[in-house]
């Protein structure tokens, strides 16, 4: 694993399951599609996507596979004491890991440049500082 550059961590609620992340990461977005919004109890999922080899797992996780609203199919990693939602794998896109950005909770990480399933996002969180970033339904 290449050591150069940044490094966060990314963990659990109780701290169980932990990822190394290193560098930047290659892309963040977020998700307003139903199953991310039943994912986090909350009305949008945001992630951040690293090469595979950026990071580095710790911790026993558990393992839910879900169909997306666009028919590609997520391994979603989670605590198996906590139950939260760390990490997730995506078929369309296997050389990289999605990371949920709360568990990271680095405030330096950048801002959204995407934002997806628009047509399932609720209306209140209309964003101004979102408002010059990559827009799909």
């Amino acid at each position: 694993m290449d050591t150069a550059g940044t490094e966060r961590i990314a963990r659990c609620e109780c701290g169980q399951l932990r990822l190394r992340c290193l560098g930047e990461p290659l892309r963040v977005s977020m998700c307003h599609c139903q199953s991310c919004q039943r994912r986090t109890g909350s009305v949008f999922g945001v992630q951040v996507r690293f090469r595979r080899e950026q990071v580095s797992i710790e911790g026993e996780s558990r393992v839910f596979v879900r169909t997306g609203d666009s028919g590609g199919r997520g391994e979603l990693h989670f605590c198996p004491h906590c139950a939260s939602t760390v990490f997730w794998f995506l078929d369309a896109e296997p050389e990289l890991i999605a990371v949920a950005i709360g568990a990271i909770g680095d405030h330096s990480l950048p801002l959204p440049l995407y934002s997806v399933y628009e047509s399932r996002r609720f209306p209140w969180t209309d964003m101004p500082a979102l408002a010059d970033i990559e827009h799909y339904d």
